[in-house]
């Protein structure tokens, strides 16, 4: 099992009727910006406890640092909802930094789907983030309006399935059969004990233990539903261009893009919508893939330092 070098405190804060769960490293009193750690779909805020163990201790002390679990996601818990949109995710993180920031700039990371949400975020809310890290948010495919019908019918669709218990989530007998599943998903933490360790520690924070003695994901079945809207690229761009903070884009060397679109979206195209970003730099973590906080925290961490800190 991974052994945790910084452990945090979890605390509860009431966000738009929800109870989120927010993983708390450090000093709220700090003068120094907090550093705010937004995890991807179907993840948890603790999939960043391995980056911020890799922090030196020199950026980690005296600093406030906040890592919360999205809404339908890990111990954060409210009403029962039957899909999810952007926007909740945008206005929950206004809400959050309000508690925790209140008027001071944040450094902001997001990973995946967080990296999608805090780059709109950031331009719909310029003033409230100091610097910007977004960990392979690539956004979606460019699409068209004839697509809209099928797009409406689709979702439609998937609804019913849900409530007909057609998309739950798999359960597993064990935390083990758990931390195997996020060894499938991403085979470079079988590739040795520590990678084994992690998903070990992972598992048990990516699921719990339900009455029955199963091991439940802790996430909604309904993220599963395809967005009944269109991405609009156009609507993305206008928010790329009133991000003021300095923006950092981390890739993993794994082409995800090409796994998931299969050529009908490239990096090519996503390098040419952050053309629109007035201050972009874009690096690789080598030898890693997506899930690249859990591949490589040193060198992210590495890489997070420098970039708050220039």
């Amino acid at each position: 099992m991974y052994t945790v070098k910084r452990a945090p405190r979890s605390e509860f804060i009431p966000i738009r009727n929800l109870n989120y769960h927010v993983f708390v490293w450090g000093d709220a009193a700090s003068p120094l910006p907090p550093l705010v750690l937004m995890h991807g779909w179907m993840d948890v805020a603790a999939s960043y406890q391995f980056v911020v163990d890799a922090l030196s201790e020199a950026f980690f002390a005296n600093r406030l640092i906040i890592a919360a679990d999205w809404r339908g996601y890990g111990k954060t818990t409210g009403a029962k909802v039957d899909n999810y949109w952007f926007p909740d995710y945008m206005a929950d993180l206004d809400f959050l930094l309000d508690h925790y920031a209140g008027d001071k700039p944040v450094d902001l990371v997001g990973h995946s789907m967080g990296g999608n949400v805090v780059m709109m975020y950031a331009g719909a809310r310029p003033a409230r983030v100091r610097r910007l890290v977004n960990l392979e948010g690539f956004g979606m495919s460019a699409f068209t309006p004839d697509q809209a019908p099928g797009r409406y019918a689709k979702w439609m669709d998937e609804l019913k399935k849900l409530y007909r218990g057609e998309m739950a989530l798999t359960s597993y007998d064990k935390a083990d059969g758990v931390a195997r599943r996020l060894m499938k998903t991403n085979p470079r933490l079988a590739r040795d004990e520590a990678g084994k360790a992690k998903a070990n520690w992972l598992a048990r924070h990516w699921a719990a233990e339900n009455a029955e003695g199963q091991w439940e994901i802790l996430g909604d079945a309904a993220h599963k539903i395809t967005n009944a809207n269109l991405f609009s690229v156009a609507e993305a761009l206008e928010l790329y261009k009133c991000i003021t903070a300095p923006v950092l884009v981390v890739e993993a060397s794994d082409d995800s893009l090409s796994q998931w679109w299969g050529g009908k979206y490239t990096l090519v195209e996503f390098h040419e919508r952050l053309k629109n970003v007035p201050d972009c730099t874009v690096k690789v973590v080598q030898d890693a893939g997506h899930m690249m906080h859990h591949d490589k925290p040193e060198e992210l961490a590495g890489m997070l330092e420098g970039f708050v800190n220039s």
